[in-house]
Parts: C-alpha cells; sequence; structure tokens
C-alpha cells in the first residue's frame, strides 16, 4: 500500500517524530496523519523510527478506541471510524518492515482485525485489514498459527460468498487460505472447522469456474492443495451440498485448463482436480454441460469426458516412458529417486481416471445411454484400447528387466483387469504372453501376489467363458492362483463377505474352468484344489445365504470329479472333519431342493443345484459318507 498520496514538502520526517513524541495524543494523531502523507512503504528507515517514536501502547489504543474499545483524548475523540481507518492504514504501513510484522505486538493485533471484518465496520478497512493479516503471516509461522486459532476461516468463508468474483480482496483471501493449509494439517482443520472449509471450498470453484485470467490458476492450485489429500469428512461434506452448482463450476474449470494451452503441471493438476470430483461426485461427473470462454457454439455434453480422457492417456504414455528410462536406464542415479515417486503418483491419477471412465462406458446402457453418443462411445474405446497396448508394452518392459514389486507396475496390471473385463477379446496374444508374469505382481508393501489376482479377476472371469481363455489361465498356472486368491479372501474376510465382489468373481472363474470337459487332463491332480475344499468346509458351516451354500456347493461338486474320497483323506492337507463339513453343506443343498416352496433367492440359485446333482450323479459311488449325509426323494 502506497502511503503517499500528495506531497508536502513543507513537513520532514523530523516534524512527524516530533510530533509522535509529544505528550498529548492529538500531537500524535496529527503526527499519524503526516506520516500517511509523506512516507512510503519501501522507506524501512523511516518506517522503523516513526514506530519506535510513536510506541505499541499508543497504537494499540489508537485501533481499540476505532474499535469502540478505548478511548484516545482530542478534537475527534467521537469520530472512532476515522480512529479506525487511520490505525489500520499505520499498522499496515509499519508491517511492510519485516521486524515490525513478526513482532509480538503485531501477532496481538491479528485477533482485533479479524473482529474488525467480523462487524460491519470491517467494510470500511477491508482491504487494509487482509493486508496486515498477510504481512503478518508471511513473516511469522506464529501469525499464521495465531491466524487460523482466532477463528479466520469462518469470517474467510462469510466475506468470500459475497464477493466480487476476480476482487482483489477475493485474491488475498484466498492467499490466507493458502497459508493456513501449507502450516495447519488439514487433518486438524477439518476437525475444527469441516464447515467453514466447505463454503470456502465452494466458493473457490465458483471462481474456478468463471475467472479468465490469473485468477484462475490461482483457484486450480488451491483447490488442488485441498482435495487431492482425499480426506474422506470434506468429501461427505461437500457431496451434502444442496446446490449442484458448484460441481458444475468445478466441470467448467478442469475443462478449460485441459482444452487450453497451459502449462503441463497445471494439466495435472486438473486432472487430480478431475479424480477427487469423481471420487466425490461419482462417473457421472464428467458428463455434463459445459461453458468454455472461447467457444461460442453449444458443447456437447460429453466434452469433460473427452477432455480427461485424452489428457489422461497423453500423461500415461509420457510418465510411463519417463518412468522406464528413470527406473531402468538410469537405475544407477539416486537422485532420480525422488522424480521416479512423483511420476509414479501423476500416473497413478492417470490410471485412476481412466479405471473410473472404464467403469462410466461399461454402464453406459444403463444410466447415460442418452449422454454419450455412439460415435463418442467409440472414439473412447479406440483411445482405452490405444492406452491398453501401452500399458501392456510397459508391463512386458518390466517383466523383461526382472521387475515384479512396485505400486506403478501394480496399477498397470489394476487398469488392463479393467479394460480387458469390457473387452475380453482384445489383445489376446498379448495377454497369453504376459498372464503369468502379471498373476506375479506384488505391490510394495506386498509379501506375495494377492491385489495382482483381483485386480485381473474381472478379466479372468470374461476370458474363461471360452475353452481357449481356460486354457490360457491352466497353462499360465493362473487356475492355481485364483483358487489361492479365492482362499485369502475367504480367511481375510471371516467367510464369505463379498463388498467389491472378488469373492464371486473368483468362484466364476473357477466354475467357468471346471465346467469345460476338454481340460479334463489338464486339470487331474490340480494340488491347489484340497486347500480350496479345506477352505470351503470350514467358511460354510455358519453360512445361510443360498448364493454362498449353492456356489461353494458347485465348486465342490466339479472338484469331486478329480477324486474320491479315499484320496482325499489320504491327503495330508485334508482333514477327515473337513469332509463331515462338507457332506453337511450337501445335505443342505439337496434338503433346499425338496422343499416345497421357495423364495426368490432360492430360486435364483437353482441352475448351480442342476450343476450340484449332475456332479453327484457321476462321483456319488466314489463318495459313500457323502451319499449316506445325502437324503432325497426319487428324481
Amino acid at each position: 500500500m502506497e502511503l503517499q498520496q500528495e506531497q508536502t514538502p513543507s513537513v520532514s520526517i523530523e516534524d512527524c517524530l516530533k510530533l509522535l513524541k509529544g505528550e498529548k495524543d492529538e500531537q500524535r494523531l496529527v503526527g499519524l496523519f503526516l506520516v500517511t502523507k509523506i512516507c512510503k512503504v519501501d522507506d524501512i528507515a523511516s518506517l522503523t523510527r516513526v514506530y519506535n517514536a510513536v510506541g505499541a501502547k499508543f497504537l494499540d489504543r489508537l485501533l481499540r478506541t476505532g474499535m469502540g474499545k478505548g478511548t484516545v483524548s482530542g478534537p475527534g475523540e467521537e469520530n472512532r471510524d476515522a480512529y479506525l481507518q487511520l490505525s489500520v492504514r499505520i499498522l499496515v504501513a509499519f508491517c511492510h518492515v519485516p521486524d515490525i510484522a513478526a513482532s509480538e505486538e503485531m501477532i496481538s493485533k491479528i485477533p482485533l482485525l479479524l473482529e474488525i471484518l467480523s462487524n460491519q465496520s470491517g467494510s470500511s478497512v477491508l482491504e487494509e485489514c487482509l493486508e496486515f493479516l498477510y504481512l503478518v503471516s508471511t513473516t511469522s509461522d506464529a501469525g499464521v498459527t495465531v491466524l487460523y486459532k482466532s477463528g479466520s476461516l469462518k469470517i474467510i468463508a462469510s466475506w468470500m460468498s459475497k464477493l466480487a468474483d476476480g476482487s482483489h480482496p477475493m485474491k488475498i483471501f484466498m492467499q490466507l487460505v493458502q497459508l493456513i493449509i501449507s502450516k495447519i494439517s488439514l487433518d486438524i482443520i477439518i476437525i475444527n472447522c469441516l464447515p467453514e472449509l466447505t463454503d470456502i471450498v465452494v466458493d473457490i470453484a465458483r471462481l474456478f469456474g468463471v475467472s479468465h485470467d490469473a485468477m484462475k490458476f490461482e483457484a486450480l492450485h488451491l483447490l488442488s492443495a485441498i482435495l487431492s489429500s482425499n480426506l474422506t469428512p470434506l468429501y461427505d461434506a461437500l457431496r451434502q451440498v444442496p446446490s449442484d452448482v458448484w460441481s458444475k463450476h468445478m466441470r467448467n474449470g478442469v475443462s478449460a485448463i485441459l482444452h487450453n494451452r497451459t502449462a503441463p503441471a497445471e494439466k495435472l493438476q486438473a486432472l487430480s482436480l478431475a479424480e477427487s470430483m469423481v471420487y466425490i461426485r461419482g462417473e457421472g461427473w464428467l458428463i455434463g454441460e459445459i461453458e468454455l470462454p472461447d467457444v461460442q457454439d453449444a458443447i456437447p455434453s460429453d466434452r469433460c469426458l473427452i477432455l480427461v480422457l485424452e489428457q489422461s492417456r497423453v500423461e500415461i504414455a509420457v510418465m510411463l516412458n519417463e518412468l522406464a528410462y528413470a527406473k531402468y536406464e538410469a537405475s544407477k542415479n539416486s537422485s532420480l529417486k525422488e522424480d521416479i515417486i512423483v511420476k509414479q503418483r501423476n500416473v497413478a491419477t492417470a490410471f485412476s481416471l481412466v479405471e473410473k471412465i472404464i467403469k462410466l462406458v461399461s454402464n453406459v446402457g444403463e444410466d447415460q445411454g442418452d449422454l454419450i453418443d455412439e460415435n463418442t462411445l467409440m472414439k473412447v474405446f479406440r483411445g482405452l484400447n490405444e492406452t491398453t497396448g501401452v500399458v501392456l508394452e510397459y508391463l512386458q518392459d518390466a517383466k523383461e528387466h526382472g521387475q515384479r514389486k512396485g505400486d506403478d507396475i501394480l496399477a498397470s496390471v489394476r487398469v488392463i483387469g479393467s479394460f480387458l473385463a469390457q473387452t475380453p477379446d482384445a489383445w489376446t496374444e498379448k495377454v497369453k504372453e504376459l498372464l503369468d508374469y502379471m498373476l506375479s505382481v506384488e505391490g510394495e508393501d506386498e509379501q506375495s501376489p494377492f491385489n495382482s489376482v483381483c485386480f485381473l479377476l474381472p478379466m479372468l472371469c470374461q476370458i474363461t467363458m471360452n475353452v481357449e481363455g481356460c486354457k490360457t489361465l491352466v497353462s499360465s498356472g493362473g487356475l492355481a492362483a485364483v483358487v489361492k486368491c479365492l482362499i485369502n479372501l475367504i480367511h481375510k474376510h471371516g467367510g464369505w463377505v463379498d463388498n467389491d465382489g472378488s469373492i464371486f468373481l473368483a468362484c466364476d472363474t473357477i466354475l467357468n474352468v471346471l465346467l469345460k470337459k476338454e481340460l479334463a487332463g489338464l486339470l487331474c491332480g490340480e494340488s491347489s484344489f484340497v486347500h480350496l475344499l479345506e477352505a470351503i468346509a470350514n467358511s460354510t458351516e455358519d453360512a445361510h445365504e443360498p448364493s454362498v451354500i449353492m456356489m461353494a456347493a458347485s465348486i465342490c461338486a466339479l472338484v469331486f470329479d478329480y477324486t474320491s474320497e479315499n484320496a482325499l483323506l489320504s491327503n495330508p492337507n485334508f482333514a477327515d472333519k473337513s469332509l463331515d463339513k462338507l457332506c453337511r453343506l450337501f445335505s443342505r443343498i439337496f434338503a433346499l431342493s425338496q422343499q416345497q416352496s421357495m423364495n426368490d433367492d432360492e430360486r435364483a440359485q437353482m441352475d448351480l443345484y442342476e450343476i450340484i446333482a449332475a456332479g453327484y450323479s457321476r462321483w456319488g459311488d466314489r463318495f459313500p459318507r457323502v451319499r449316506k449325509a445325502i437324503v432325497i426323494a426319487p428324481l
């Protein structure tokens, strides 16, 4: 802030100092008034002399008088608004001296300035108060702490909701928010100020969506800093915002950043915001009306979807190439470690968005059929298919370099599983070549492959619908991996709790293979089946859901085709009591089938009962204890 408003050559700084050292308040007031006329904010030496001359006590008394809390004697005693403006203005000038701004005297005035902003009188000194808060907070961490603890976010949220977009006060409010979240943990802020932070995000989203200047990028950076932390309470609060306008502003802002020629770092931040919005609002957020500043014609509702997909594809291609070089070609350079971590984080964002888009287009017929036309759908699938090829090449490179462990490799497997679940006939030869490797991939914190198998289950369930896919799975050792995965899932959840569908995907994959009689020669002697029978026996005793017991018994019935009661009981990995449990399982199934009335859930499982009954007719004679346990009416 420039203090000098007009030239007054007849008054010197020495004259002001004499007045400021006077005994009467009137003299000091005149001195301060003259300071605002002749002293510039970059004249550090003069400002320091003036501050030392006037003293902190008088400044505090003048400020409190302007607030109606104190008394300064003199002819202008009742003109509190003038005192307020003078005191705040002179405080701002002093705070251009870093040592003064960082002093305890100035930090202690932060609550008073916030109190002024919370009152109607604050409007007359809004910019001066904001500048004071900014100057003090930028020179001292203690200033930021006091700013936060004094309830600043509530006042900021109140002001931001009524300020003009792009105004200077709005800019300073955003800078204050940036300062606070850079020093105070977002976890702490959410515990204490969740409603205020939610309102602030909504206000910044409006600015992000409607601004067409540098403010858009400041809003982008601030929103990215807040939302990229993936803090569930904040996301939940944003879902409860009554109006959907803020999410439309977010879509406009993200689309504008991706549509225009902006820096790569800002496009990455836009993708990060898109990921957060999809998490908050669902995949459908990618589809909707948008407005771009340089486009006059109506914009298709799927434009944001296309922009996000294309930028995600670009990032995946670039980042995977750079990651491969950093990991394999320049692996001896330890300085690249941090760079690799950053690239892995960025590619994870792009992968996440690609997976969400796959999920979105896979549900087109159900929810978004009228919003995505056929040409767009074909364009999306072509793009996804090309990116799948890029990811497969990255996995091929990792395999050739003996790399089986890494979150980036695991994320690559997850994307492959998601896309090929929708298009199982794509990249058949490449999948056949890499399947055993993909099933062996481990995350950084894993001791053995598990998540990789879970991520591939949607694809494996689809490719095993035909014999060739089953042969690919069995010959790669994949069937044993799926069986082991199912056993681990049952143990992990303490039963057949299937929140994400993984257990039944694994079961369907195993059933698909077991039902292919052409594979009988490949399945004989599969040792993992014994462990699976043990797991089923121990996990279905207390199960009552028809879908669970029918699925479990169906797998057992098909596995029994490849063994006998004597062979099972002679296996050291199978307990005698487990056979008793399986006998009770089959008994329950056949008893259920004989009921005169069934509910809808039970009737829906009768196709599995047919598998069980057919299996029993083939191996019943080899399992006398099972045959003894089953009491059925003549068929």
